[in-house]
Order: structure tokens, then sequence, then C-alpha cells
């Protein structure tokens, strides 16, 4: 039997980031939390990205996953809009692995394939098989469900061999990081 994994997916976005964690064990996946972070979007950039570490970092505090998987953006004609995503996109990356978790990334179409099949589809499309998938799954926010669905992406991506071989790499990383990161401060 393989063991059980506990995954957050990370949908990040500046007005809300979505967040979805789910168990998989082998070819089983289990619903576990879901929700959004959402920014005011009457605050200052800074403030905002505060927001969302504060609500990510408490999220992943309060469920305890192992791993993190994060959509990767993408460039859209507005620039500024695109580097916002960016920045959102870098606290979606931080907060988990401050938490000691390794980061997964993830292209849109990857998540859609995994999910729904074909590397297109429309949001009801993905909250459709999110809900196929995670029968007891419920969440406040399309980005929640797109969340669950990178979650479930990265859940199918690390039980192949290239996923399993991914993640010792990275954990052997970590681990040759954090011993040197010790050996420094003399700890």
């Amino acid at each position: 039997m393989s063991d059980l994994v506990r995954i957050i997916g990370i949908d990040p976005g500046l007005r809300n980031t979505g967040w979805g964690i789910v168990e998989s064990q082998g070819n089983s996946l289990r619903f576990i939390a879901a929700g959004t972070v959402r920014s005011n979007s009457k605050a200052d950039l800074a403030s905002r990205l505060c927001q969302l570490h504060d609500g990510l970092a408490e999220t992943i505090h309060a469920h305890t996953p192992h791993e993190a998987a994060v959509e990767n953006t993408f460039v859209n004609k507005d620039a500024g809009a695109t580097l916002k995503l960016g920045q959102a996109r870098g606290i979606a990356m931080l907060v988990p692995a401050r938490a000691g978790l390794h980061v997964a990334e993830y292209a849109p179409n990857a998540v859609k394939k995994a999910v729904i099949g074909v590397g297109h589809g429309d949001k009801a499309q993905i909250k459709l098989m999110v809900g196929m998938l995670l029968p007891k799954a419920h969440y406040d926010s399309d980005d929640a469900a797109d969340a669950l669905a990178i979650a479930i992406c990265h859940a199918h991506h690390r039980g192949s061999a290239q996923g399993r071989l991914a993640a010792a790499a990275a954990a052997s990383t970590g681990a040759s990081a954090t011993t040197g990161k010790k050996s420094q401060t003399g700890r």
C-alpha cells in the first residue's frame, strides 16, 4: 500500500488565492478542505501580499499538508496585471516552501489535462470533474475549485515514476540545503 500524502493545491491571485487540500493514497483521493484567501482591493500592494501570506500560512498550519502544488502564471496583454499576479504567485510558492514543503509547479493546460482529460476546458468542466473525483468536496469560489484541481493534478503526477524521482531529488536537495544552513549558523 502506498503512503498517505496530504497535498495543498494553490491557485494564486492578488484578489483571491484559492487553496484546496486532498489526501492521496495510491489511486485514492479524499477531500480535506478548500477555501479562498482574499485580499482587500483598497489596500496597498504590500499589505495585500501580507494578507495572502498570512492567510496561506494559517491554512498550512491548520491542515498540515506534506506537499504543495502551485499553478504557473500566464502572460496576458496587461503587463502590470501579469506582474502583480507574479508577485501573488511568489507568495503562493514562498509560504509552503518556508513551511518545509516541496512545491511543484504545473501549467494550466497540464492541470486541465489531468482533471478533465484534455488541455483546454472551461471552469464549468473543471468544477464538474472536481465534483466527480471528490464527491464530498465543497468550496467557496472558482479559485478554490481550481486549487483542488491543481492538488489532483499533483496527486496524479507524483504517482508517476517521473514524479517520484522528482520528489526524491527535491527531498535530497532540501536535506542538503538544511544541513548546509545548520552548519552555517552553528546549530
